[in-house]
């Protein structure tokens, strides 16, 4: 077909057989890309500091009864849920508030539940705070909360609580005990058990064994069948350290200073 030129001839080339094959691939891969583009993209919010606070937070309440103080202090955490109602669904810790009587920390409470409060909005791995406030101590010494755990300051059972929490909306998860660890545990408590009873059968006296089972409930709280005797267990911060075949064993975490 004979196609008339009107305008002057700049330059000429020659378009040969490959030629034609490579401008049109770089047709489709141009049209790939438009529809690539083109495709709906999953809007998935992140946490973030400009976030702004909804009306409305979900959020938990725990006590905090320590020696150290004269007062109970009651830690509240609310949470803000992200991408509600699709597969990213997620919810983080927003914010922090210590409420208590007590007068006596008032400050530090209120800078620390600030700064916490802070790097929760703040975004990205949370959880590193459980373990720097757990590894605070206090130079006047400890105590032991309810069960036999040993807490190191009060700052340490807060990191507790915050660790407890980040684990109930599943920032944070429990290692996984094998099932060959939960027997080896269970026989060592039933071991543990059997000597004892037969130790208090060997006395026979009705009116010992009944203070012994008054002092377990006075020393470990709530009737928990760790021994008063127990120690400290360094690994799992129990008193559930006993003596068993000349070997310190642990009765709740299963550690045994024998291997």
């Amino acid at each position: 077909m004979a196609v008339k030129i009107d305008k002057k001839i700049k330059g000429y080339a020659v378009v040969k057989p490959e030629d034609k094959a490579a401008i049109a691939g770089a047709s489709v891969a141009r049209e790939t890309v438009e529809a690539e583009i083109a495709l709906p993209v999953a809007d998935v919010i992140q946490m973030h500091e400009r976030i702004e606070r909804p009306e409305v937070l979900i959020g938990s309440t725990y006590k905090i009864k320590s020696p150290l103080v004269e007062h109970a202090m009651y830690v509240t955490i609310n949470d803000i849920v992200l991408n509600a109602g699709n597969e990213h669904e997620q919810r983080r810790p927003f914010e922090i508030f210590i409420n208590s009587k007590s007068m006596e920390h008032f400050q530090w409470i209120v800078a620390l539940t600030r700064i916490m409060s802070a790097v929760f909005r703040k975004g990205g791995d949370v959880t590193f705070l459980v373990e720097e406030m757990k590894a605070v101590f206090d130079p006047k010494g400890g105590y032991f909360k309810a069960g036999g755990v040993y807490m190191p300051s009060l700052v340490a059972e807060l990191g507790m609580i915050v660790e407890d929490h980040l684990k109930t909306i599943g920032l944070m998860h429990d290692p996984d005990m094998s099932d060959a660890q939960r027997t080896l545990i269970a026989e060592k408590r039933r071991a543990y058990e059997e000597n004892r009873s037969k130790k208090k059968s060997d006395v026979g006296a009705a009116a010992p064994a009944a203070a012994a089972r008054e002092e377990d409930i006075e020393v470990t709280g709530e009737g928990v069948s760790f021994p008063p005797s127990a120690t400290m267990c360094h690994k799992c911060s129990t008193k559930a350290i006993v003596i068993m075949d000349g070997c310190a064993t642990c009765l709740n975490c299963g550690y045994s200073k024998c291997g």
